[in-house]
């Protein structure tokens, strides 16, 4: 087998021995005698072939806690809660009550029409088609473009259009001031947050290969395990370790956010309660925390660019082209498609089941911007201390990913189930101010942690050096699942004009996805991963 003429180590791979992102590169080398290596060496030898064949900086303090920073801006708050919430404040303003002659306006307990499409369509399904839009865009964006940020220096800009773009259209979205805005309200929150969902898919992205390049993961991989001071399976251990203390302080950070910018927003909303305008100066409160804090990522990140495009492919082509060969690789890695189809089921129930809530929740508190702001406090402060508590209990105790990620799902079942119970009592499921208070506390003890545990489990299944195009499928299976949930549940409830009955289909999907996460076997997708990588590097 020929060897390259560029500069060989000695390994047989190119480049220096110290290379350590992992993103895909082709490598000529010649065969490693395994037979000739020291016992557990020549899984060592595969592990560092998978590298890159140029040396990557390591993660500075500065750097990481601009990271976690920028998650503490992008908290949700204003794409994902307020803007919602004036949204479907415009639609309401503008329906009427079905059947009415001449037409009475909408209250917290009718049901509630709006002109669609020539006909009529309640104001919860047009919600509902609205986040519908949302996540069939996101997939698309995620297909198109998600494998594309693994090469050169495209990820880091993509990421920064995204979150510009998020930023000016929640400034835009102070222009709402009247109910008949309702279609422009509507177009703004759906564009403001496919962006908002895009970043945090780009940006969880990131943090496997921070936690690979943190000072001591690094020692351990250059230094503990070529020298045999460690096995492979110890140095996975701290690897994985490093990557869930990233993924939960992140996580933690958001949730820190959500409370600093709820707290900050009662400076707008109690001064001027009574005043609808208060809710878009709300708004531009939070997106400007978010712009502050925010910007320093784009500042500190250090450079990580990727292999150039391979030839034959450009980056509008490159992302069409490894989805289908990903999804052609089944075979070869399954226990990360099983994880996929596990996570389409779960994305779906849970992304749905927080919409239709929040659903009720807006009618419930008639579109209180005060209200839903004590209701995100109560969720954000659980939130917070649940993160880091799980993270506590799972670093004290060194509990495996998965044994923490199947404590979150159960009460992801849990709250669908609560609101089904909606359906035959008014004492309970959705119906009373107390559930409210109690849905939020127990959605941020428990589902908080659900979402660093299911990005750390898709990052423990991924081949090495293909983050960006295994976490664009991880983003298409929680969006593309979400086209689904809402069609459903907006089908349900149009033909019913009963929100409650929405969820026995979510009962149903998350109970699905919790039986199948059951049979993921983490540790033979690592080594699957391991194969699948280096067998398309040599």
């Amino acid at each position: 087998m020929p060897i390259d003429t560029k500069a060989v180590g000695p390994d047989g791979a190119k480049g220096s021995p110290d290379s350590s992102d992992g993103t895909s590169v082709i490598i000529r080398s010649v065969p490693s005698p395994e037979g000739q290596l020291p016992p557990g060496q020549g899984e060592v030898e595969r592990l560092f072939r998978s590298e890159e064949d140029y040396d990557q900086p390591t993660t500075t303090r500065r750097e990481l806690w601009s990271y976690y920073l920028y998650y503490n801006g992008d908290n949700g708050v204003g794409p994902g809660s307020y803007s919602q919430a004036l949204f479907q404040w415009a639609l309401t303003g503008s329906g009427w009550q079905p059947g009415t002659e001449p037409p009475e306006p909408c209250t917290a307990e009718s049901a509630c029409v709006v002109p669609w499409a020539g006909g009529t369509r309640s104001v919860s399904s047009v919600v509902l088609i609205a986040n519908g839009l949302c996540f069939t865009f996101m997939t698309i964006i995620f297909v198109w473009l998600g494998s594309a940020a693994d090469y050169g220096s495209f990820g880091r800009w993509l990421l920064l259009v995204l979150t510009v773009a998020c930023w000016a259209l929640q400034y835009g979205m102070m222009a709402i001031r009247q109910p008949h805005q309702w279609p422009a309200a509507m177009g703004m929150y759906v564009v403001a947050y496919i962006a908002y969902g895009a970043t945090l898919v780009f940006y969880a992205a990131v943090f496997p290969r921070l936690a690979r390049f943190m000072p001591h993961v690094r020692k351990a991989r250059e230094e503990d395990l070529r020298e045999g001071r460690i096995t492979i399976e110890e140095y996975d251990a701290i690897e994985s370790l490093e990557r869930n203390h990233i993924s939960n302080v992140s996580t933690a950070h958001s949730n820190i956010g959500y409370i600093l910018t709820l707290a900050l927003n009662l400076s707008v909303l109690l001064p001027l309660e009574g005043n609808n305008y208060a809710n878009n100066l709300a708004l531009c409160l939070t997106n400007s925390y978010w712009v502050v804090l925010g910007i320093w990522w784009f500042i500190f990140q250090q450079k990580r660019p990727g292999p150039p495009v391979p030839k034959g492919s450009n980056y509008a082509t490159i992302g069409f082209k490894q989805i289908w060969l990903a999804c052609r690789e089944v075979r070869a890695l399954p226990q990360t498609f099983l994880y996929f189809f596990a996570y389409f089921l779960l994305a779906d129930g849970l992304n749905t089941t927080g919409t239709l809530v929040s659903i009720i929740q807006n009618n419930y508190v008639s579109f209180s911007f005060l209200q839903l702001t004590y209701l995100g406090l109560t969720q954000a402060v659980c939130s917070t201390a649940s993160t880091f508590g799980f993270w506590y209990i799972q670093d004290y105790f060194k509990i495996r990913t998965k044994r923490m990620f199947l404590v979150t799902n159960l009460f992801s079942v849990f709250i669908p189930l609560w609101g089904m119970i909606g359906l035959w009592t008014t004492r309970i499921g959705y119906h009373n101010t107390w559930e409210f208070y109690f849905y939020n506390v127990i959605f941020g003890l428990f589902q908080a942690p659900y979402y660093a545990y299911s990005q750390t489990m898709i990052s423990e299944l991924m081949p090495p050096g293909y983050d960006n195009m295994f976490f664009a499928l991880f983003g298409i299976t929680n969006r593309a699942s979400s086209i689904i949930g809402p069609n459903v549940i907006q089908a349900i409830i149009d033909s019913t004009q009963n929100n409650w009955m929405g969820f026995p289909f979510l009962v149903a999907i998350c109970a699905a996805a919790m039986i199948a996460i059951c049979f993921v076997d983490v540790e033979k997708g690592r080594e699957d991963g391991r194969r699948f990588a280096q067998a398309r590097r040599i």
